[in-house]
């Protein structure tokens, strides 16, 4: 008995999905757990794997297609069964400026990653090119190991699969040898602060060129709508002294050495969570009827991907060294930027730090991540001429503003907690205090 395959949600916030890359071709052989195709969510680039053993049939969705969740995209069938008409499926959605799009129009139930679709409309099938599969798609790979061995022109069948039931993970080919140029970074090499720039289409005359949406920019828009507008943001600065944060910083990491670089930014999230942990009002959630205050510290990570921003998550902040926020924020910002993280990466923060210093912003502000009551947000290190005991001289200095949600934090309160964390970030032994 054939098994529909549906466009699943992938992500806690998905509504729809676009379809990357099949990694599976109409006629194909297919396994339970297998990786079909490749679909952008609102977050991610994330696999969509099959649910039954058998051959894909009746592929009815395009790469570059954009399908609402709950929709049929294929059918997996027994070998030699045939297959009747085409699977029903919802519409692609539309890309019109009256925001609106076509769905079932029939009841669309959806529990965990099976739907159950009744009475929906007939769709047709987009047939795809039928060529042969790579070698490498036989082999058991994430599609970051897949992408890494292709960079690197490294044969997967000759990699040792370290992940579950064999699979070939990042790790993998971090160790293995390229044919070219290595695969991986060197240990405490700096993430690149350059960010990817969306290809636009070249002129053609005409005055104007429309671009569709991507999936994450969509989000956005979505996501600052319920922030700017219902959230009621008041902003609060301080000019913070950076000279011990700065010799503390290279003195630990010459002797870190090889294992690894701390930056500026792991250090502004370090003294961030501590900071909460003296001022709990500041870590919260607001939810409608109720205000919901955090024992655990989970700081976002605001990174820059192509076409948007993304916010990884280090949970329990305050409870890591430096080295290992150091480790997992340079880990979370590059998988970001590969659109790898999965859903439980990039949820549950309790509160965000934003950091454009390396684009020499002196100062602004960052819009609120609901239902997160607050964000700081980091300018540049610059040297500025101060007084320190009745002398002129030339300090590193750093301005950070913070945006609160005034349904949560007051004025004072937003104070008190900048005072705390301008005091750390001014003094890092008050961190071990």
């Amino acid at each position: 008995m054939s098994t529909n395959v549906y466009m699943e949600a992938l992500s806690p916030t998905m509504e729809e999905g676009r379809v990357v890359k099949w990694h599976k071709r109409d006629g194909d052989p297919v396994k339970v757990g297998e990786t079909l195709a490749e679909v952008e969510t609102d977050k991610a680039v994330m696999d969509l794997v099959a649910r039954a053993d058998g051959v894909l049939r009746q592929v009815a969705a395009a790469e570059g297609q954009t399908v609402a969740v709950g929709s049929v995209v294929a059918v997996i069938a027994a070998p030699g069964e045939a297959v009747g008409a085409a699977p029903a499926a919802a519409a692609p959605v539309a890309s019109s400026g009256s925001g609106k799009r076509e769905t079932l129009k029939d009841s669309l139930t959806v529990a965990g990653n099976v739907a159950t679709v009744t009475t929906p409309a007939p769709v047709a099938v987009v047939p795809l090119p039928a060529t042969a599969p790579a070698d490498a798609t036989l082999v058991k790979a994430s599609p970051l190991a897949r992408r890494m061995a292709k960079e690197a022109g490294v044969d997967l069948k000759l990699v040792a699969g370290s992940g579950p039931g064999g699979r070939v993970v990042k790790k993998d080919l971090e160790r293995t040898p390229s044919q070219g140029t290595p695969v991986a970074s060197p240990p405490g090499a700096a993430v690149p602060s350059t960010v990817a720039r969306v290809p636009f289409p070249e002129r053609s005359g005409a005055p104007y060129d429309d671009i569709p949406l991507t999936q994450i920019r969509k989000t956005i828009a979505k996501r600052l709508a319920t922030s700017l507008g219902p959230i009621p943001h008041f902003f609060l600065t301080t000019e913070v002294d950076m000279e011990r944060a700065s010799e503390a910083r290279d003195a630990l990491n010459k002797q870190l050495g090889d294992q690894g670089k701390v930056s500026f930014n792991d250090i502004i999230i370090k003294a961030t969570a501590h900071a909460l942990t003296k001022h709990p009002a500041c870590n919260a959630w607001f939810q409608d009827d109720h205000i919901r205050y955090w024992h655990e510290v989970h700081i976002g990570m605001a990174v820059a991907v192509e076409d948007g921003l993304i916010t990884p998550v280090i949970r329990n902040a305050d409870l890591k060294s430096l080295a290992d926020i150091g480790r997992e924020a340079k880990e979370l910002a590059e998988r970001a930027r590969n659109r790898r993280l999965q859903p439980s990466e990039y949820t549950g923060a309790t509160f965000s730090v934003s950091n454009l210093g390396m684009f020499d912003i002196d100062q602004f502000t960052a819009v609120i991540n609901p239902p997160e009551a607050g964000i700081i947000a980091v300018g540049s290190m610059v040297q500025k001429a101060v007084v320190v005991d009745g002398q002129v001289t030339a300090r590193r200095r750093m301005r950070i503003t913070m945006s609160c949600d005034h349904r949560v934090i007051d004025g004072a309160t937003g104070a008190a907690f900048l005072k705390t964390l301008k005091q750390m970030l001014e003094n890092p032994l008050a961190m071990l205090l």
